[in-house]
């Protein structure tokens, strides 16, 4: 599977690691890798190896936003058509669960490709900002408003007036963060995780996450109900119970 410079993907028990690989600028994501990256979102959405995503920076940093040496290329942060938001969007939609591991700086682009994420571990000197106010730019409302939803109006207010950088175990009081660790903790604990979740009913997780993101009705909630009876998947589930042993789940999106 091919992915643009500046991006590198590796595949490993079904898990998929995709590192943004710019480290010489802190990870800055040029135009051309949010151009890229549904593209690649894509790809992995229709590889069945791969069951986890893991999104991660290289040198000891996440992200440091999007590159400002081209940010006239990026658009006027349209829901529809700017390259920030459509790479967000691609992300949030992404059917598999996508886990951040967060070193360093994780700021501007980087805090909104990290919000994107179903769930974000950093090590404990990780340091957190929305600095839009630096440059005089409207943040996107689906960045915006998915901001306020995860850290709540008032911490989303802190962050986007002040632009400030705020650390780990802020993060993590507020929400942006669903846990810390040491640095040389932060590999294992999120590659167990993510190895954790791979062994699991992929149906009941891709259901949970159109669930909980809001992307599901009663509708389609029956429907994935149906769909777990009829693929067989609960009843795998129910007598690995039973016997004792590890599900053998086979149920895979179509």
């Amino acid at each position: 599977m091919e992915v643009t410079d500046g991006f590198e993907l590796a595949i490993d028990e079904h898990v998929a690691t995709l590192t943004i690989n710019r480290p010489a600028t802190r990870n800055a994501v040029t135009a051309a890798m949010w151009r890229a990256l549904p593209g690649i979102l894509a790809d992995l959405a229709a590889e069945p190896k791969v069951r986890v995503l893991l999104l991660t920076g290289a040198g000891g940093t996440f992200c440091s936003g999007a590159d400002i040496s081209e940010i006239h290329e990026l658009g006027d942060n349209d829901d529809d058509t700017g390259l920030t938001v459509v790479a967000e969007h691609a992300l949030v939609t992404f059917p598999k669960p996508v886990i951040a591991m967060i070193e360093g700086y994780c700021v501007g682009g980087g805090c909104q490709l990290a919000l994107a994420c179903d769930l974000r571990i950093a090590a404990t000197g990780a340091r957190f900002g929305v600095t839009p106010a630096k440059l005089g730019i409207v943040y996107p409302l689906s960045s915006t408003r998915r901001l306020a939803e995860i850290a709540g109006p008032a911490a989303a207010k802190l962050l986007l007036f002040s632009a400030e950088l705020i650390g780990a175990e802020h993060a993590v009081r507020l929400g942006l963060v669903d846990e810390v660790c040491p640095p040389e903790d932060l590999r294992e604990r999120v590659y167990g995780l993510a190895v954790t979740m791979a062994g699991r009913s992929r149906l009941t997780m891709a259901a949970a996450k159109q669930i909980i993101d809001g992307r599901a009705g009663e509708a389609e909630v029956r429907a994935w109900q149906r769909e777990a009876r009829e693929s067989g998947e609960m009843a795998e589930g129910v007598r690995a119970y039973r016997e004792g042993r590890s599900p053998g789940f086979s149920w895979d999106a179509k």
